[in-house]
C-alpha cells in the first residue's frame, strides 16, 4: 500500500517540515495514524521547489470497505508548528485483512529541486553543517534562551565563526538586527558553505551581516542589543576574555539576555585536541605532559581531521589556537559573572561519565576535571549594581 504526496515549498527555505497521514472509515472511525518524521524521516529543513513524500506500508492491513485518507502538511513557524495544508483522499480496498496499516516514509526531490539526499540533515549530529544550523541553533534560542520575545530585537553573536549558527538562529526567529563579529573573517565563506549543501546563498537574510571585529572593543554603542551570544569563544581570546566580558555588558541592554558557553580547560575536551589520536589514546594528556611535547605531538599532524565545511587548519595554526587557550573553570566563571551583574537564568553542566585520576591528576579538582561543557544564560542586571 502506497499514497503518494506532492507538495510546494515557496519560501526560500522552511523548516521542520511533517506530514500527517489519519486513515478513517466513512463512518469516522479512524484506523491508522501516521507522521513522516516519527516514521524515519526527519526533515529538518527543505528549500525552495518541488517534493513528494510516500508513505508506505508493506500489507493492505485493512479489511474491504472504502476509506478516507486525511493528509496535513506541516512546518515550523519559529517556535509554533503552522499547518501549511491539507487534503483528503477516498478510496477502496476490494481485498484485505487486518487492524489497519503501519507507515514508513520516503522523501524525494522533483526536478530543478535540489536534492534531498544532499541536505546535511541526512548525516545528522557527524555533519558540521546540521551541528551548527540547527542543533546549536535550537541549544541557543529555545533550550538556553526560552524562545524569549527579546529574540526579535537586536542580536549581537561575539565569536561567531562561519556563521552558520547565526544563520539558523536569524532565519528561525527573524530579528530586526543581527550582527555576527570574529576577527578571523571566516563568515566570508558562508554563501560558498551553502551553495555545496544544496541550499542557495539568497537565504541569507537582510537582517544579518558580519563584521570583522575584536570582541575587546566592540564596534556598537552602550545599550544597542536585546540579545548577545557567544558560543566557544571566550577560551580563544588571546590574553584573556576580562575586557571581552566587560564590553559584552556595556552592549547589551539593561536587562538584556546572555547566552555564553566557554571551553572548560581543565575537561577532557577542554584541550581542544579531540582531532588528535594521541590526545584520544591519553585522558587529559593536556595536563599531564609538558606543552613542549605537546606541540612536538601536534606537528607530527596525526589527526582524524573533523569537517569544518572545508576549512582545514594546519598543524602550526592548531598549536596556536591550543597554546593560547584561556584556563576557565566553572567556580570561577560564575564568579567573573556575577561581579559584572550578570543574573543566571538556565545553567547545564555536561559532565564525563568517569574521571580516572592519576598522579598527575591529583592537584585538580572532582569539578574541573570531570564537567565537560557549560552552557548557560543569564541577565544583564548591570543597572542594579
Amino acid at each position: 500500500m502506497s499514497i503518494g504526496v506532492d507538495f510546494q515549498v515557496d519560501a526560500d527555505i522552511v523548516f521542520d517540515v511533517d506530514i500527517s497521514l489519519d486513515i478513517h472509515r466513512l463512518s469516522g472511525e479512524q484506523l491508522a495514524h501516521s507522521q513522516m518524521r516519527a516514521g524515519g524521516c526527519d526533515a529538518a529543513w527543505l528549500p525552495r521547489g518541488s517534493y513528494v513524500a510516500h508513505a508506505l506500508a508493506p500489507r493492505i492491513a485493512l479489511e474491504p470497505g472504502r476509506y478516507v485518507a486525511n493528509l496535513a502538511l506541516w512546518h515550523r513557524d519559529d517556535s509554533t508548528e503552522t499547518k501549511a495544508g491539507a487534503a483528503a483522499l477516498e478510496f477502496e480496498v476490494s481485498s484485505g485483512s487486518g487492524d489497519g496499516p503501519q507507515f514508513s516514509w520516503q522523501l524525494e526531490s522533483r526536478a530543478n529541486t535540489p536534492p534531498v539526499s544532499a541536505l546535511s540533515w541526512q548525516r545528522g549530529d557527524s555533519d558540521w553543517f546540521y551541528k551548527h544550523f540547527r542543533h546549536a541553533a535550537l541549544t541557543i534560542t529555545s533550550y538556553l534562551l526560552g524562545d524569549s520575545d527579546l529574540l526579535k530585537g537586536r542580536i549581537l553573536d561575539v565569536g561567531c565563526g562561519d556563521g552558520i549558527t547565526d544563520l539558523g538562529i536569524a532565519l528561525r526567529k527573524r530579528p530586526l538586527e543581527f550582527v555576527g563579529i570574529d576577527p578571523f573573517p571566516d563568515f566570508e565563506r558562508l554563501p560558498k558553505i551553502l551553495s555545496e549543501r544544496g541550499l542557495s546563498p539568497d537565504i541569507i537574510p537582510k537582517n544579518l551581516r558580519f563584521i570583522a571585529a575584536d570582541a575587546n572593543d566592540i564596534p556598537f554603542p552602550d545599550d544597542h542589543f536585546d540579545v548577545l551570544v557567544s558560543w566557544g569563544s571566550v577560551e580563544h581570546m588571546a590574553g584573556g576574555y576580562a575586557k571581552a566580558l566587560q564590553e559584552m555588558r556595556r552592549v547589551l541592554k539593561p536587562d538584556g539576555l546572555l547566552m555564553i558557553a566557554p571551553g572548560l580547560y581543565y575537561s577532557d575536551v577542554g584541550n581542544h585536541m579531540g582531532e588528535f589520536r594521541f590526545a584520544q589514546r591519553e585522558p587529559y594528556v593536556h595536563l599531564k605532559r609538558p606543552p613542549e611535547w605537546i606541540r612536538e605531538q601536534i606537528l607530527l599532524g596525526d589527526i582524524e581531521p573533523l569537517d569544518r565545511c572545508g576549512w582545514e587548519p594546519t598543524m602550526e595554526q592548531h598549536w596556536k589556537f591550543i597554546s593560547e587557550l584561556n584556563p576557565i573553570t566553572v567556580p570561577g566563571f560564575e564568579r567573573e559573572l556575577r561581579d559584572l551583574g550578570f543574573e543566571p537564568w538556565r545553567v547545564a553542566l555536561r559532565t564525563h561519565d568517569r574521571v580516572d585520576y592519576t598522579p598527575e591528576l591529583q592537584r585538580y579538582s572532582f569539578v574541573d576535571l570531570a564537567v565537560g561543557e557549560l552552557l548557560l544564560s543569564a541577565y544583564n542586571r548591570k543597572h542594579r549594581l
